[in-house]
């Protein structure tokens, strides 16, 4: 590939994806971008790795590599000490092969012929430090070999032919030591492995990397290896700003140079609660973590930052000049915005923080991969020598905090890693699996738009759904309380992904402190919005204009308040209109003094003010993990029938309860606290579980808005809040047509 007759300055290109917007508002329905490859990568696979353990330990899958067939993965398990194998002769099924102890902490892997090679800390603090190289045999499992380092391993790279190893002694700083920063020694350095004959005949050759940079010469810091056919290894100094080329052959520094700065408009600077791409920053290091070679001369930085900066994208080098070749610019933030999967809670440090960087040849294909390690996504590029930057494919959902990359292409798979493990949070360290294949992928679900600036609309945590009651192609949706200022959005659904067109924010309601959790249209066009309560806020039903003007906000009385739960209104279906009109609510779960299993459906009157409750009966089943279950939306089917989603809290492999249940409220009249609430009579008619295990990622437990347009055509979408514990992915889903989901 061709790069360097390309454009010299980053702030001088536009990849891309930034003139693809268009595309998609014009109705093309392609997630914001129009590759010209008929060619995407379907996520076929997810394996917690705790199965190759114990459900109850914390488990991590960091880095990662294959064998030479690619039929087995063998990757690092920090906390456990372990490097473990994944058994992927049926990639679509993958298997736990089991764990191999470490004797210390396994950071890094590369496989070469046979042998597994682990880099592994035995430092006993930031200053003694220490490490070793333990070669496994990839067939016995068995340990043949062991190399002393000399210091604290992090990375660890094989060169294309099999000659040479790369081991990063990063050496790393305590953070918590005075600011943090630099110089902190010792300093690091490259260890280079001469792979002649059997590993016990190994040797090695030590390069000093100190003195090369500008930020703090006496201490290196190095981050990352990656090595070209030319046996040219690229190294990182992350907190130097600085990349390294090594002549593996004799261990010569042929070429070094800082990565400089950037400055980056149209972004999230602020942690407010609210997604503003309106902020800028100057001047900002790069800070690189991963590095790949795309070709002999040029290689690819993913640029995390650490302690000064973190330019929230990547870019391309030429390995003889400091010039940028290529950029990314804001564009990685946007496709995380656009996708739903930029954390906001990030915006006053790194952003999404890319941290991974991969590249591999399919066929005639070169793909980049730069892996979120914040917004726990891949974003997916092509190469092409008639392009003159890379274009953006797809963003591939990933498991909480993905680390190690690999490309598979004689198998058409691609890998991720994640080292996010919370058990209590329901959310597992996986390995995901994805293939190459021809159409196009089933993620994303659901994009944004671009807003009149230009950026892409920003969107997430979705918490209902509604169907516009004259246009079949569009429904409206709200976020819940992860973000200030509530907006109502319109989603086009008339092509797949579906489309979020506009977002409004919702004005004359003071601070505007709402939980929005329901979302239902009135006769008028207008709206009553569900807001849930907790300890400091009530329960509102709230009316509100098509342009967002809040003219009511309707509480439960005196007498019902005092019974409140910090589980309150999940849903909302309007009913009549004018002096007919009625407003149901339904509540989450049980509040105080209400029978086990039974929580309320509430009515609201307009015309009299007047309040009267239902009770609906819980599914009796138990949610496994010590879960609960309850209601998380009310839809309106006409002719006194509604439909409610009925969940547990669980996801994963422990998500069970995921349903649409129906109830008519024919012949019943509902009672005001005091009496005694009629008991409805459900139907089950359609299980969510199989549409949410058919991604083959891990299971959303907030399956939370439910929709059925004019057409009679249901819909579905999660709630992924904010991407803050929690994978960030969102599932809209088409369910099908109203007689197969509900029935006659």
């Amino acid at each position: 590939m061709k790069l360097a007759a390309r454009h010299a300055l980053a702030t001088a290109i536009t990849i891309a994806f930034a003139t693809t917007s268009a595309v998609c508002a014009a109705g093309k329905g392609d997630g914001g971008f129009s590759h010209k490859s008929n060619l995407q990568f379907e996520r076929i696979a997810s394996l917690p790795v705790f199965l190759n353990t114990d459900v109850g330990l914390e488990t991590v899958a960091e880095i990662l590599d294959a064998s030479k067939d690619g039929r087995t993965l063998v990757y690092t398990d920090s906390p456990t000490g372990n490097i473990g194998f994944i058994d992927i002769t049926d990639p679509a099924n993958p298997v736990a092969d089991g764990v191999v102890a470490m004797g210390g902490e396994p950071t890094s892997v590369a496989v070469v012929r046979r042998y597994a090679l682990v880099a592994v800390n035995t430092s006993m603090d930031y200053v003694n430090t220490s490490g070793r190289l333990n070669v496994v045999d990839m067939g016995s499992r068995a340990t043949v070999a062991t190399i002393g380092l000399g210091g604290q391993p992090d990375s660890v790279a094989v060169s294309p032919d099999g000659r040479y190893a790369a081991v990063v002694i990063e050496n790393e700083r305590d953070e918590e030591l005075g600011d943090g920063g630099l110089p902190q020694l010792p300093s690091g350095f490259l260890v280079i492995v001469d792979l002649k004959g059997h590993p016990s005949k190994w040797r090695t050759r030590t390069v000093d990397l100190s003195g090369l940079v500008d930020v703090a010469p006496e201490d290196a810091e190095p981050e990352y290896a990656d090595i070209n056919k030319n046996n040219i290894a690229a190294v990182t100094l992350q907190e130097n700003n600085h990349l390294v080329f090594v002549d593996l052959r004799n261990g010569r520094v042929v070429n070094h140079y800082s990565l400089g700065t950037v400055d980056l408009d149209q972004v999230d600077t602020v942690e407010d609660d609210v997604i503003r791409l309106t902020g800028s920053l100057l001047d900002v290091p790069r800070e690189p973590d991963a590095v790949t070679w795309i070709d002999e001369e040029h290689v690819v930085t993913a640029n995390e930052g650490d302690w000064l900066g973190g330019s929230r994208g990547f870019t391309v080098f030429d390995m003889h000049s400091s010039t940028p070749v290529y950029d990314s610019d804001n564009t990685y933030e946007h496709v995380a915005v656009r996708h739903g999967h930029y954390p906001e809670s990030r915006s006053e440090n790194k952003g999404s923080e890319p941290e991974g960087v991969e590249h591999a040849r399919y066929g005639a294909n070169d793909f980049l991969f730069v892996g979120s390690e914040r917004g726990n996504f891949v974003a997916v590029y092509q190469l092409r020598k008639s392009e003159e930057e890379p274009e953006f494919v797809q963003l591939l959902p990933t498991m909480n905090g993905p680390e190690g990359l690999k490309a598979i292409p004689n198998r058409d798979l691609f890998i991720a890693t994640s080292e996010g493990d919370d058990a209590a949070e329901g959310l597992r360290a996986s390995v995901s699996i994805y293939k190459l294949q021809k159409g196009t992928a089933s993620y994303p679900t659901i994009v944004s738009d671009d807003a009149p600036d230009g950026t892409p609309i920003p969107w997430s945590a979705l918490s209902a759904l509604v169907a516009d009651k004259g246009d079949a192609d569009t429904l409206y949706t709200v976020h819940d309380s992860y973000y200030k200022e509530p907006k109502l959005y319109t989603v086009d659904v008339s092509d797949a992904p579906a489309r979020i067109t506009s977002a409004t924010t919702l004005s004359n309601c003071g601070a505007c402190d709402y939980d929005l959790e329901g979302i239902a249209q009135r006769a008028d066009g207008s709206f009553w919005l569900a807001s849930e309560g907790n300890a400091s806020r009530d329960n509102l039903i709230i009316k509100t204009a098509a342009d967002g003007t809040v003219s009511q906000e309707v509480a439960l009385p005196a007498s019902v308040q005092v019974l409140k739960t910090n589980n309150g209104f999940e849903g909302v279906a309007v009913v009549g209109a004018g002096d007919n009109e009625q407003v149901y609510v339904a509540f989450k779960r049980e509040w105080k003094n209400d029978p086990a299993g039974f929580v309320r459906i509430g009515r609201y009157t307009p015309a009299t003010g007047d309040w009267a409750f239902y009770y609906y009966p819980l599914d009796a089943v138990e949610s496994p993990a010590g879960g609960w279950i309850g209601l998380s939306e009310l839809t309106y089917l006409g002719d006194d029938r509604f439909a409610v989603i009925e969940r547990d809290n669980q996801r994963g492999l422990d998500a069970a309860v995921k349903r649409l249940y129906t109830f008519s409220v024919a012949g019943l009249t509902p009672e005001p606290q005091g009496g005694v609430f009629p008991v409805l009579t459900k139907g089950h008619r359609f299980d969510l579980l199989p549409g949410l295990q058919a991604p083959q990622g891990w299971v959303q437990d907030k399956a939370e808005g439910l929709a059925v347009t004019r057409k009679g055509e249901v819909y579905m979408v999660t709630d992924n809040d904010g991407v803050d514990d929690s994978t960030g992915e969102t599932q809209f889903q088409h369910l099908g047509n109203r007689g197969s989901v509900f029935g006659q």
